[in-house]
């Protein structure tokens, strides 16, 4: 077995679709499948979604306080007013206030735009910021991608006499700030979708403001949309997917720049916003003020956009080396704790609080469990990031205790905080009970969602372009993964040091690759001609004008149990690898010390509990005891590394005309010493010594001669018994037995052997039985 390292999770098509599935849409019906998966009933919707269109895209004006907004930013364009746009450091935030301040611009407004800096003011609106404004003459301050939580700070714009207009999207903690309008989906009773980003509410009062749909912030509103992790549904899919077409030809020289810095060539997909471009956006702000991210959106001469995105990418490997250093101090503090809390905190002193979200994510993946991670402030205050797992919503376990935090914001998956030093240990502990009532051991695995089960006849170019045709994907509308089942024909090891792994699989001449990036560890723990179950998602691999098609595998279990084949010295097992609940059987050549091991099959009988790995080094005086102990055990995983010094089975059995020779030659000579006569015997016979000293043995034990001092006599009148009486007979007979079935059979003789002798296919199904339980 090989037990997969994520939690599997199949996705439920709903049963009240089965009449649309049974229709015709001109769909597969794994196709079907996928879209009822996404809440998609009809064919009608199905073509909907298949085909974002900006006509299904809602009004502007079903915002609340819409027209109040607009009609303030006109007036103050009309009175020569200066207006604010206040952003965030983000890449949703940087998007949001190029989309506003060229709306302004375009509008003829006198207007600038600000955004604080993480580290000396922090997220959202300040006040010192806004007294700053004023004293500059700014009559109006709109917000884009924050605004919500700053409830002080509106009362301090009304009391200096500026309007504030807030746009944002994230989640408001009750009361609402006193602003002159609000501009926020959730905040907008009779506006239809509440997940834009916050770019995506700046593109809807732009839109208003100018009067018609301005097409060439697309490119900014599908970066800031998917960089900030929104659900890729209803408007944000539409925005994004033609977003994404204006970003594959966008005149702006600062994305030009940007792409060719980050190796972007030809069409643009979500995954090089969410993996190139993104996070190059987002270093800015990570590591000083975040105006070189806007100054380079907005550059038009592309020499100046060239230096810009080169300053850009130094800033992104800047912050890759930060991420990397405090991720390794953070993993190192956490490694030195027993027993670590259902939410995990961490911090020190001196970490740049720009990345801490990042490590939290990394700490996630590694831990299996939400991770807080903090910066030690001066005056005993700890500020940083957390993310959290899929099952964990960690914005409402905070916020049960939001009066121990100075300052607390974010969703389920996400926040930021701020929090006195010496309130450290009771927020670790009530989160960690607060998971524990809510989670059991199971929920903290990483979980895949399981589209469909698929046979290997379904996976072909024609399903991977249909699969194509949901993007963009995104939350809520993840790119599809699947499950089959097959057994690879090979097994490859790629990549420096072996990092990776492929596995090639093949049915009636049909070929399909399985990728497996980071997983060559898991080489060594696949058997030969073994079932795999992988789990992953489909692609195309072109190279050299050839394409493949490939399942990228993301996990992968081997549910039967596995023989492994360590007969012969270059055949050895990494010990290493083994896990807790091995035991060996005998001792290699090369076990290392402490190993948990036996000497013989009587003692391994003792053990009670299952073993997921079992070395066998030592052969049995018995099959029937190797039978016995795999059945009791139900290995895993079954390790045959047989050692063998001399062998009964390549010496053979005497035959029976080789006894009734010696045996009359006895007779004939009534004495004879084998010390003067062995080499006589092995010569003219052509018999081994050990055959001869077998021989002898039998007779004697049969009492057929008298053996003294290597001089043998027969006896007078022996009594008549057969060979196989002898229990040395007997023992000859069951060793060379023994080693024939488990040290001189191929690799399947002896698989067979285990199947048929040990019951494994049925213990097997009664383990999977209770590890899916």
């Amino acid at each position: 077995m090989l037990d997969s390292k994520k939690k599997w999770t199949f996705a439920e098509t709903p049963e009240d679709c089965a009449e649309w599935a049974d229709g015709s849409a001109g769909l597969s019906p794994v196709m079907k499948s996928l879209l009822m998966q996404r809440g998609i009933s009809s064919a009608e919707e199905a073509e909907q979604f298949l085909q974002p269109s900006r006509q299904k895209l809602h009004k502007p004006a079903l915002f609340a306080d819409m027209e109040k907004a607009c009609d303030r930013v006109h007036r103050a364009i009309s009175e020569g007013e200066r207006i604010l746009v206040y952003g965030d450091y983000d890449a949703d935030g940087v998007t949001s206030t190029t989309v506003m301040l060229e709306t302004l611009e375009e509008l003829g407004a006198y207007c600038d735009y600000y955004i604080p800096n993480r580290f000396s003011e922090g997220y959202g609106p300040n006040e010192a910021a806004f007294r700053e404004a004023h004293q500059a003459g700014v009559n109006l301050i709109i917000t884009v991608d924050n605004g919500i939580s700053g409830l002080h700070e509106a009362v301090v714009a009304k009391e200096l006499g500026m309007d504030l207009i807030v746009t944002d999207h994230h989640e408001a903690q009750g009361e609402l700030p006193d602003a002159y309008a609000i501009l926020h989906p959730k905040c907008s009773a009779d506006y239809p979708f509440d997940e834009l980003a916050g770019v995506g509410v700046a593109f809807k009062f732009a839109e208003a403001l100018l009067g018609y749909f301005p097409e060439r912030f697309l490119d900014l509103v599908a970066i800031g949309t998917v960089a900030d992790l929104v659900p890729l549904v209803g408007e944000n899919r539409i925005l994004v997917s033609e977003g994404l077409d204006i970003l594959t030809r966008t005149e702006r020289p600062g994305l030009n720049a940007l792409k060719e810095t980050a190796k972007i060539e030809g069409e643009v997909t979500e995954e090089e916003i969410g993996f190139l471009i993104g996070p190059r956006l987002n270093a800015v702000g990570r590591l000083q003020d975040a105006d070189l991210a806007v100054d380079l959106l907005r550059a038009e001469d592309p020499e100046e956009a060239a230096e810009l995105a080169t300053a850009v990418q130094e800033l992104n490997q800047e912050r890759q080396k930060i991420v990397a250093d405090i991720a390794k101090e953070a993993e190192a503090m956490l490694k030195e704790r027993e027993n670590l809390p259902g939410v995990i905190i961490v911090s020190k002193a001196g970490w740049n609080e720009g990345v801490l979200g990042i490590v939290a994510s990394k700490l996630v993946r590694l831990f299996g469990r939400p991770a807080i991670v903090l910066a030690e402030k001066d005056g005993g205050m700890l500020k940083g990031s957390a993310r959290s797992i899929p099952a964990f919503d960690l914005f409402e376990a905070c916020m049960s205790i939001r009066e121990m935090f100075e300052g607390f914001g974010g969703h389920a998956q996400a926040a930021g905080m701020t929090f006195a030093a010496t309130n450290r240990d009771a927020i670790e502990q009530h989160l960690d009970k607060w998971i524990h009532e809510r989670l059991d051991e199971d929920d903290f695995r990483e979980e895949l969602l399981i589209a469909s089960k698929l046979q290997f006849d379904e996976i072909n170019e024609q399903l991977v372009n249909e699969v194509g045709a949901l993007r963009p994907f995104g939350m809520h509308n993840p790119k599809p993964m699947f499950h089959f089942t097959d057994i690879p024909k090979e097994k490859r090891l790629l990549g420096n040091m072996n990092k990776h792994m492929k596995l090639q699989f093949a049915q009636s001449g049909s070929a399909l690759e399985g990728i497996g990036f980071g997983m060559g560890e898991l080489a060594p723990l696949i058997s030969p001609d073994t079932e795999v179950s992988v789990v992953g998602e489909l692609g195309i691999n072109e190279w050299n004008g050839h394409r493949k098609v490939q399942i990228v595998m993301k996990d992968l279990a081997v549910k039967s149990w596995q023989l492994f084949d360590c007969r012969g010295k270059n055949k050895r097992p990494d010990l290493a690898m083994a896990p807790a609940d091995s035991l060996a059987i005998g001792s290699g050549s090369d076990m290392p010390a402490g190993f948990p091991q036996v000497e013989s099959y009587e003692q391994a009988l003792g053990y009670e509990s299952t073993i997921e790995d079992l070395y066998l080094y030592k052969l049995p005086e018995d099959l029937d005891d190797l039978q016995k102990l795999v059945e009791q055990t139900k290995p895993g995983r079954l390790h045959a590394c047989f050692e063998l010094e001399d062998s009964c089975y390549l010496s053979g059995m005497p035959p029976r005309d080789a006894f009734k020779w010696l045996y009359g030659y006895v007779l004939k000579k009534k004495e004879v010493d084998l010390k003067k006569e062995l080499a006589m015997f092995m010569k003219h016979k052509g018999w081994s010594k050990d055959w001869i000293i077998f021989m002898a043995t039998v007779f004697r034990e049969l009492e057929f001669i008298h053996i003294e001092n290597s001089v043998i006599t027969p006896l007078p009148n022996p009594s008549k018994r057969p060979l196989d009486a002898s229990i040395a007979y007997q023992e000859r007979v069951k060793k060379v037995e023994i080693e024939k079935t488990l040290y001189y059979s191929t690799y399947q003789e002896l698989k067979n052997w285990f199947v048929e002798n040990c019951n494994l296919a049925e213990k097997q199904a009664e383990r999977e039985f209770v590890h899916e339980l």
